[in-house]
């Protein structure tokens, strides 16, 4: 069997882009980063050194930062139903865990007999947010509108995975407890986040 030549070639593309001598000596490219690099890092120095805002540093979580865009995905809230009965709008569909593409949703669904019109409650509702990447499909999914995302960003930095998982208490209270909201109780009633 003869070696083909033209078969282990290169796919040539019509449009592939074409780098002139100045981009293929890369010298001159790496100088030019650099070089962009170095502006923009001297232009926030001048501004912090005349103490005009420059690069913007947030000591978290102590201070906050309240420029979050207007659709920011944080916090997951479970809503309440309408009737003023205290219990979540969930039904225990399992929509949002199904949905969930880092698998983070944990719902075990139980029974309320008393309820003719939504029979299935959920008994845990948990989510890992050391897991969770904050797309938003669980919202998307669920056909109750029972799980929304606020834009208040959870407390997230621990040294315990375990303290990463909300369980329904929290979720179904708009303010939830968290570890920092207990070891910075001024930042905690400053920023309206948590119980002391």
């Amino acid at each position: 069997m003869a070696y083909d030549v033209r078969a282990h070639r290169r796919k040539q593309y019509w449009n592939e882009p074409t780098m002139t001598l100045w981009e293929r000596l890369y010298l001159p490219e790496i100088l030019r980063g650099l070089f962009i690099t170095s502006r923009v890092f001297i232009r926030n120095m001048t501004k912090w050194m005349t103490g005009r805002k420059g690069a913007l540093t947030t000591y978290y979580p102590e201070e906050r930062r309240a420029d979050y865009a207007a659709l920011n995905r944080g916090k997951h809230i479970l809503t309440l139903r309408a009737d003023g009965s205290g219990k979540p709008q969930c039904i225990a569909c399992n929509m949002c865990a199904t949905v969930c593409p880092a698998k983070v949703i944990e719902i075990e669904a139980g029974l309320d007999l008393m309820d003719l019109v939504h029979p299935k409650v959920p008994v845990r509702f948990e989510i890992d947010y050391s897991r969770c990447i904050f797309c938003g499909l669980c919202v998307e999914a669920c056909p109750e509108d029972a799980i929304r995302m606020d834009k208040d960003v959870p407390d997230l930095p621990s040294r315990d995975r375990n303290a990463m998982w909300i369980g329904k208490e929290e979720l179904l209270s708009w303010k939830p407890q968290s570890d920092v909201a207990k070891r910075y109780p001024k930042a905690a009633e400053r920023i309206g986040g948590g119980h002391a």
